[in-house]
């Protein structure tokens, strides 16, 4: 679907991201067209979610340069960061584990109904306003293949009590509320079964031939994806530590390297 219908086009040429720690990653090249399924494949540790936040417009560029639709990274991340949504960021777009279903969805409704309009909107009738941001979050909901009714206890249910693929679904759901150009989703097959991590794609797949450009962080990406590999960046020893361990060594060094990786994206990501 083109850029029309609501995609992007992602394209990059030499970008590198520096964190606290040093580079996060170098020497990344995208071309994507509008609605494409870009899948950003490598290990923990190797800078894929910075890559994510940087795409994104929440993580400053530090070498390089891209274009995310008609705005330019680093100059217009403000730009960008409008036309995009995070789900399943940790430490970026959590949800809270205290809140049921209904309230996160409320939330959302509510910041899109008093942020993400327009003045012409804002000006309209308090009850239209409420019926399109039901209209929006019902939507969002099939959209993201969310049955609620499936749910122990429907709108009721607590984020704790979600299955980790129904925690997903809902993330993804709410990043679609605000009807996003551009969806970027992290950590998509973490600890998931073979027959949930196809569910996920084919999500995400219905998603981008939708229109929506979907940026995907994984482990490995599916047939049929724009690969974007963070494997080979330069100057990533933690990338490389991680893949040289083994056994329960290697499940350590993957829990470090992914939260050291947050810890990154989450600091930079508060100075942009």
């Amino acid at each position: 679907m083109g850029e029309q219908a609501g995609g992007v086009r992602i394209a990059a040429d030499g970008l590198g991201v520096k964190g606290p720690r040093g580079w996060a990653v170098r020497g990344i090249t995208v071309d994507a067209e509008p609605g494409a399924l870009i899948a950003v494949e490598g290990p923990s540790g190797s800078g894929r979610t910075c890559l994510l936040l940087a795409l994104t417009g929440r993580m400053k560029v530090s070498e390089g340069a891209a274009a995310v639709g008609g705005a330019r990274l680093p100059k217009q991340m403000t730009a960008v960061r409008g036309i995009s949504a995070l789900a399943h960021v940790p430490g970026v777009a959590d949800l809270d584990p205290a809140l049921t279903v209904g309230e996160h969805l409320r939330e959302r409704a509510l910041l899109q109904r008093r942020f993400g309009a327009s003045l012409r909107g804002l000006l309209r009738p308090r009850g239209e306003r409420a019926a399109e941001a039901r209209q929006r979050v019902e939507a969002a909901l099939e959209a993201a293949g969310l049955d609620l009714e499936a749910l122990p206890k429907g709108l009721r249910t607590a984020v704790r009590d979600l299955e980790r693929l129904e925690a997903l679904r809902l993330s993804v759901a709410l990043a679609l509320v605000g009807g996003p150009r551009l969806l970027g989703v992290d950590d998509t097959d973490l600890k998931l079964s073979d027959g949930e991590r196809e569910e996920v794609w084919a999500l995400l797949r219905s998603l981008a031939d939708a229109g929506t450009t979907v940026l995907a962080v994984c482990s490995e990406a599916p047939e049929g994806a724009v690969k974007v590999s963070t494997a080979e960046s330069p100057e990533d020893p933690a990338a490389e530590d991680a893949q040289a361990d083994q056994g329960d060594q290697a499940d350590q060094a993957d829990q470090a390297d992914r939260g050291e990786e947050k810890a990154d994206a989450i600091a930079e990501t508060g100075r942009a």
